[in-house]
């Protein structure tokens, strides 16, 4: 008599799947989905609702609901948002030309102020379309600094506010729904989210390549920081200061904004709990993550030791010596993690968007 084979078949199927749950899981994707999990997505969601919170107050300070002190605040929480999340800008936000939409910078040649101000002399009844329609140099963050900051716009005015009002509307309008899209694309379903947590996709063929693209990122906006500090010290200008080549320089939030992505990049290789990029150095490298954890402490103690206002440090001499001694920090964080850090965890990084500046 023939026994009954499937109770054996069914056994070896049980057991199959108790062995490949009990399998090593790919450290890459761990890693890759606790990134998406508490650090990225829960960035995305912030500076949505950041965008959100400064839309709602332009409305409110052009209705006379709000003080221009409250409404400067949410714009300052909205550039900290922004500047928090460059280390982050996988995906969706890396495309198409929507970071240029949030910020325009450097601004070498003022074009933020003669656009606003030949945009309103041609456009007296300002529509959100004309802003929709419009250049990215009067879209973002740049442009709406200028009106609440700049010393030619006295918004205590109240013919002046009523002129700058409709465009400061438009701009919170416009950022709220391009942070609302980008958000919505990290959640949708096959989303950003997806993509970094299921593997193959459409974007990555396995979570190294995933790991990889979040690491390049990150590098391009350390490099990109140190850009920030060194067009204002003047280090593409043979030495002469640029001051108003810094980064939202009219609102003094230029060392805010770089502690901000510092804070963003540092959450990248940390994690929420050290299980970020740093989980993945090899066993025989942890020098190397000491070296960059202690990196990361210089640079920011530093940066909260020099938290007077930008315009001053460049003034003079000692302070130009903090502002370089913060650079040369800058420049450590980004080779170590463009050359060493990339090398431990077998990324080729190439060429970035800073690369010839």
């Amino acid at each position: 008599m023939h026994s009954n084979p499937y109770p054996r078949f069914a056994a070896a199927i049980t057991l199959g799947l108790l062995l490949s749950a009990c399998a090593p899981s790919d450290p890459y994707a761990e890693t890759s989905t606790t990134l998406t999990d508490e650090v990225l997505l829960p960035a995305y969601t912030q500076w949505a609702e950041a965008n959100r919170r400064m839309a709602a107050s332009s409305i409110a300070f052009c209705a006379d609901n709000e003080e221009l002190d409250a409404t400067r605040q949410a714009f300052l929480n909205a550039q900290f948002a922004w500047a928090g999340l460059q280390p982050m800008l996988v995906g969706p936000m890396g495309e198409g030309n929507r970071a240029w939409q949030v910020q325009f910078w450097p601004d070498k040649k003022n074009l933020v102020g003669r656009q606003v101000t030949a945009l309103l002399k041609r456009k007296p009844n300002l529509t959100q379309a004309d802003i929709e329609n419009g250049s990215v140099v009067l879209q973002g963050l740049s442009a709406y600094e200028y009106v609440l900051y700049d010393k030619a716009v006295d918004l205590t005015d109240s013919a002046t506010k009523a002129r700058y009002c409709p465009l400061l509307e438009a701009i919170g309008e416009h950022q709220q729904k391009l942070a609302a899209d980008v958000l919505q694309a990290w959640e949708a379903e096959d989303g950003m989210t997806e993509q970094l947590k299921e593997f193959p996709n459409e974007r990555y063929a396995d979570a190294s390549e995933a790991i990889a693209d979040i690491l390049r990122v990150q590098v391009t906006a350390l490099d990109g920081l140190k850009k920030k500090l060194g067009a204002p010290l003047g280090r593409q200008t043979k030495g002469h200061p640029q001051p108003f080549q810094a980064e939202a320089w009219r609102s003094d939030a230029t060392l805010g904004s770089i502690d901000a992505a510092l804070a963003g990049a540092q959450r990248l290789w940390q994690g929420a709990d050290d299980n970020g990029l740093k989980a993945l150095v090899p066993k025989d490298q942890q020098d190397l993550a000491s070296r960059i954890e202690v990196a990361y402490a210089t640079t920011r103690k530093h940066l909260a030791d020099a938290m007077v206002p930008f315009s001053e440090l460049i003034a003079n001499e000692a302070g130009r010596e903090r502002l370089d001694a913060l650079y040369d920090d800058l420049n450590t964080l980004h080779r170590l993690h463009q050359t060493e850090l990339a090398r431990a965890l077998g990324v080729q990084i190439g060429f970035n968007a800073h690369d010839g500046d």
